[in-house]
């Protein structure tokens, strides 16, 4: 996942390690090797991703400037 997406809202889809696929809307703290760091926005929740566990993602619309 590129740099780019760090402060940005992204819709991703996700498997976890039972093998569970989910999709969720985040917010894009960080990333840093295999690792991003994000705000689940359903939850509120800080969350920790695996990168090679995004199946799939794309920015959440609006502007990209806008908060989520």
């Amino acid at each position: 996942m590129p740099q780019k997406y760090v402060g940005q809202c992204l819709e991703i889809v996700y498997i976890d390690r039972a093998g569970n696929i989910t999709q969720r809307k985040i917010e894009v703290k960080g990333i840093r090797g295999p690792l991003v760091r994000a705000t689940c926005l359903q939850t509120g929740e800080p969350r920790t991703f695996r990168v090679e566990n995004i199946l799939a993602w794309k920015p959440a619309g609006g502007d990209r400037r806008s908060a989520c």
